[in-house]
């Protein structure tokens, strides 16, 4: 590995955000260890740039990441990872009460624990570059939410692993900042990515699975929110290509931020988080929901 090309490790890179920061960082100079589910998406991304290498890697599968690691740590010997991008991700939208258990481990699996172990595996290969004046051994950045700011209804479990990430990348920042290595968090609002398409199944999955009392308790809420939530995404001038920027940004400069926040929804979310009581706060989200139910209605005519 030559020292003008520094690598880079992106979890999640086979569509959307992951996507487009591997693009973004393999046009920057990096040569970008792309963790990708099939070697399919690993073709299709390689095509895409020279300094992109596909990299199997679900951050579920412990034996999955240990070879993942085997593979860079080989293919990197002393020059080790300059980066670590987590942003692997799933979103479960449904009623608190209605949403299945198992739906609930695999969120906090995909979006927590994986990123934990993820980082577990390869932190040595981040504190083994040198260290030059100034400069840093190693940068994680961990994609997480505005969500991980204020906990919109029918996203308790997305918002329970943003919340979660966001404490992780706080202990792990002040862990590593001793070891040269500098932890950032980037926070996106609404941007339209495959991840709704998905949102949208689960969601119809969940309403069908659920006994018919509970779920017509939350049905025309649920769906309505549902729907205003894709809408958002849709008609959001923020792209995949902002975050992108944020982390390169956190890849390259000589001090990086410890957040990014990402679209004009995740700067208001943080000032409504720290300014807004409360009730006050569900007041707002309760009459921005409730005003979206005629709306469907009305398309439906």
């Amino acid at each position: 590995m030559s020292d003008n090309e520094p690598a880079v490790l992106v979890t999640g890179a086979s569509t959307g955000l992951g996507q487009a920061s591997a693009l973004r960082l393999a046009a920057a100079g990096f040569t970008v260890y792309a963790g990708v589910r099939s070697q399919a998406n690993g073709a299709r991304l390689a095509a895409e740039s020279r300094n992109i290498r596909p990299v199997l890697l679900d951050v579920t599968s412990n034996e999955s990441i240990r070879l993942a690691g085997k593979l860079v740590r080989e293919q990197t010997g002393e020059a080790g990872l300059h980066g670590l991008v987590n942003n692997a991700g799933i979103c479960v939208s449904a009623p608190m009460e209605c949403v299945p258990l198992d739906e609930l481990r695999a969120e906090l699996e995909v979006n927590l624990i994986g990123t934990v172990a993820v980082t577990q595996e390869f932190l040595p290969l981040l504190r083994m570059r040198p260290v030059d004046g100034a400069a840093l051994a190693g940068r994680i950045v961990n994609v997480c939410s505005g969500v991980g700011r204020v906990a919109a209804p029918f996203l308790g479990p997305y918002a329970a692993s943003q919340f979660a990430k966001e404490g992780v990348s706080d202990a792990l920042r002040r862990e590593l900042a001793p070891l040269s290595v500098s932890v950032s968090v980037v926070e996106p609002g609404a941007i339209m990515t495959p991840i709704w398409d998905k949102v949208a199944d689960t969601a119809r999955r969940v309403l069908i699975a659920a006994p018919d009392g509970v779920a017509n308790s939350y049905r025309q809420m649920f769906e309505s929110f549902v729907a205003l939530n894709e809408k958002r995404a849709r008609d959001s001038k923020t792209k995949p290509e902002a975050v992108a920027s944020a982390v390169g940004h956190a890849m390259t400069a000589r001090r990086p931020r410890t957040r990014y926040r990402v679209g004009p929804d995740s700067w208001g979310a943080t000032v409504a988080a720290r300014m807004l009581p409360d009730r006050l706060l569900d007041a707002v989200i309760r009459r921005e929901l409730a005003a979206a139910v005629p709306k469907r209605q009305e398309a439906r005519r």
